[in-house]
Order: C-alpha cells, then structure tokens, then sequence
C-alpha cells in the first residue's frame, strides 16, 4: 500500500505544478487583456489629440498665409502712398 501511495503522490505532482502554471497564465493572460484595453483607449486619446493638433496646425499654416499676403499687400500701399508723396512734393504747391 505504501507503494501505490507513493505512486500516486509523484503522478500528481506533475498536475499539480501544470495547474499552478496555468493559473500562472490566465492570471497573465488577464492582466495582458486590461493593459490591450488601456493601451486601445490610449491609442484613441492620442489619435484625436493629434488630428487636433494637425488641425491647428493647418490653421496656423491658412494664418501665416494670410498675413503674409496683408504684409505684401501693405508694403504695396507704402510704395504708392510714396510714391504719391513724391508727387505732391513735386507740384510745388
């Protein structure tokens, strides 16, 4: 009888380290699962914030463009407004 105890008891260990190692993986396959669903949420955040950021960007970008053209277009008018002084300087009024 001591025999088939003995026997018994090693068959089992095996098992009994496979379950704990299975434990081991749920318990792993688990916290992987939390961290994917995190890391999702995340990935979305970041997304919108970055099309925000792309966004503003692409109005600063139609804002450098306009005051570059009220810059040209003023340095237009110095000229004329110059050049029409000129003028009346040279009227003799």
């Amino acid at each position: 009888m001591v025999t088939k105890t003995a026997t018994r008891t090693i068959d089992i260990e095996p098992i009994d380290r496979l379950e704990e190692k299975v434990k081991l993986l749920v318990g792993m396959i688990d916290r992987l699962k939390g961290d994917a669903g995190r890391l999702a949420e995340d990935n979305a955040r970041l997304s919108r914030e970055l099309e925000a950021a792309h966004a503003r960007l692409m109005t600063a970008e139609n804002a450098n463009g306009e005051i570059e053209a009220l810059r040209d277009e003023r340095d237009q008018v110095r000229a004329r407004v110059a050049t029409m002084l000129e003028q009346l300087e040279g009227l003799s009024l």
